[in-house]
């Protein structure tokens, strides 16, 4: 075994994971690759052909950079955990009323503990990926700090990961940028990859169709809750819906009604199968509440403090203050306004670049 130990490397078929495997093996760890098979078109309810990280080309892609570097390669069929858990989960969110995050959900209970466990399997050290993040110690617990890339960092989905899995855990492109990595994926000769177009759709929803995916997953969906209210948000009944799970908080486009003025998705109260509508500014908020937070930079949280919050992928952040309401649950107040908080979606906190912790948006509790 190498000295530096051996490493089992995820592996999609893309330029990052590709590159960050390559990088690793000349580092001098001793690489084992792995590809994991989370869903397929078919359970999906599409006939289109398979695209993206679980698809047969991306598989071989995988594969080929294995044999090429001389490291061995495994395929893992991981697609009834991915189904029962974050499949379901997906569903279940849309059916409450709320916006689920997949992404967080399957890096957190599928992803990883999959990977663990092949590397225990394998007698592998650590476990990498091609994510765009750092792990860093402080006071001996392990966290997550962003990526150097800002346009790139993908630390906001990696909140879930407990100090096992981030104990473990190598992202060698963490300290580079996006133009780096494919500059040296042109230098390995992967100039397929190197034209592979990325995708930030949910790799799981054909299309992006999450609405047509619901109607798949749940035959008689539009029977029993189309024809739900309309509502402003001082109760007026302004028109019928198509069905409350169809909806999303900040939604504009789609909604088939016309009262003169610009409406937005403000609320969805599933109880009631009723979507309520107000204008630009009833999306504003200065307050948030989070539940299930996981803690990485400190065991814990005893009184307020200052953060930058994040309240989905591609938002930039917000100056706030973390008050702690039990070990679980926080309050976060905004220094200024957000626009289209959404229950279901992830808030990430942040000192600097260091990821203290993160949770799921909900509903103010009564």
């Amino acid at each position: 075994m190498s000295k530096k130990g051996r490493v089992l490397v995820a592996m999609s078929g893309g330029v990052d994971s590709s590159v960050a495997a390559v990088m690793l093996h000349e580092e001098g760890y001793e690489v084992i690759g792995i590809t994991m098979k989370t869903w397929d078109y078919v359970s999906s309810g599409s006939n289109s052909k398979e695209t993206g990280c679980c698809s047969l080309d991306s598989i071989n892609d995988a594969r080929n950079v294995a044999v090429s570097l001389g490291f061995p390669h495994y395929i893992i069929d991981i697609r009834d955990e991915f189904g029962d858990y974050v499949i379901k989960n997906f569903v279940d969110e849309y059916l409450a009323g709320r916006t689920p995050n997949p992404c967080v959900l399957c890096n957190t209970h599928i992803k990883w503990e999959a990977l663990l466990k092949k590397a225990d399997k394998l007698d592998c050290q650590y476990i990498a990926t091609g994510h765009y993040a750092q792990v860093s110690i402080h006071n001996q617990r392990y966290y997550i700090k962003k990526g150097i890339d800002n346009r790139k960092d993908q630390s906001y989905v990696l909140w879930g990961l407990s100090q096992e899995s981030l104990e473990r855990s190598l992202f060698p492109l963490g300290k580079y940028h996006k133009t780096e990595i494919k500059q040296m994926a042109l230098e390995m000769g992967f100039q397929d990859l190197f034209k592979k177009s990325e995708s930030y759709e949910i790799c799981f929803v054909p299309d992006n169709d999450y609405r047509e995916f619901l109607k798949f997953k749940v035959p008689d969906l539009e029977k029993t809750i189309s024809g739900g209210d309309f509502i402003l948000t001082d109760g007026t009944i302004v028109g019928k819906h198509k069905g409350y799970p169809f909806y999303t908080i900040g939604q504009r486009r789609g909604l088939e009604i016309a009262l003169g003025y610009p409406v937005y998705v403000v609320n969805i109260i599933p109880e009631t199968n009723t979507v309520v509508l107000g204008k630009d500014e009833a999306l504003l908020s200065t307050e948030m509440w989070v539940k299930d937070v996981n803690w990485m930079k400190y065991d814990h949280v005893s009184q307020a403090i200052p953060v930058c919050t994040k309240i989905r992928y591609k938002d930039e952040g917000t100056n706030s203050y973390l008050y702690p309401l039990d070990s679980k649950n926080v309050k976060i107040v905004f220094n200024e306004p957000v626009r289209a908080i959404t229950p279901g979606q992830s808030a990430v906190f942040y000192e600097n670049e260091d990821l203290i912790g993160g949770g799921w948006i909900t509903k103010k509790q009564s």
